[in-house]
């Protein structure tokens, strides 16, 4: 028995995985293994061959945008409700960005080859793996938006609120270097937020830790981007 074998329906953690009929879960099971994704791990680079697929358990995956010389945006994230591998969905097989590992993850990992297979042996799997290629690609394109016309607090706001869901805890560890990263933007720049939105009552952050205090009043302090495709 392989070690993904020995995992149930009730603890496989993962939403998407969670909504499959337990026929064809348990059809996918004997494919998946446990693993742990370590932060800062970049678990794909842009044009690398997708041979695994990810779903996460726990945790947050960043989607990373990457020009030439180096700067970087975010353009997704990934916890327990998505996967990563959504090209290999598309009948794709190349990664179009860097994709690395904001706060450790327990993930189940899946051969992509096994994965294709799986997809085509039941409806469910595939139609579900679809819907949620829709919904990424919802929330990509909002966050292009979102990059070129808010300002960076609302876009902090963001980030913050979209973190908290997918770790589903209001305390977190993310650095200014890593927002800095994440945004797009100047550490600095990233200080002036961060003091902003700590004078105002809605976070608490010292020293990388980040405690929201206030979810509403970051959802009004920020832009509507969250709301339409959070």
């Amino acid at each position: 028995m392989t070690a993904g074998a020995q995992l149930s329906v009730q603890t496989v953690g993962n939403q998407l995985l969670s909504l499959l009929p337990g026929k064809e879960y348990t059809r996918l099971l004997p494919f998946l293994k446990p693993v742990r994704l370590m932060k800062g791990k970049a678990i794909l680079h842009a044009g690398d061959d997708i041979t695994h697929c990810y779903f996460p358990v726990s945790g947050m995956i960043s989607l990373l945008s990457t020009t030439e010389d180096g700067k970087t945006v975010e353009v997704g994230m990934i916890g327990s409700e998505g996967m990563v591998g959504i090209p290999v969905v598309l009948k794709g097989n190349k990664m179009p960005c860097e994709v690395t590992v904001q706060m450790t993850a327990d993930a189940l990992q899946i051969k992509t080859a096994n994965l294709v297979l799986q997809m085509h042996s039941g409806n469910a799997l595939e139609s579900l793996l679809l819907r949620y290629a829709h919904s990424a690609l919802c929330q990509t394109t909002q966050a292009a938006v979102c990059n070129r016309f808010h300002t960076i607090e609302q876009r902090f706001c963001r980030c913050l609120l979209i973190s908290q869901d997918r770790v589903k805890s209001n305390s977190f560890s993310l650095t200014q270097d890593l927002i800095a990263q994440l945004l797009g933007v100047a550490r600095c720049q990233v200080t002036i937020a961060a003091s902003a939105l700590q004078q105002k009552g809605l976070i608490y952050y010292r020293r990388g830790r980040i405690i929201i205090l206030d979810k509403r009043g970051l959802e009004k302090f920020g832009c509507e981007c969250y709301r339409t495709a959070g």
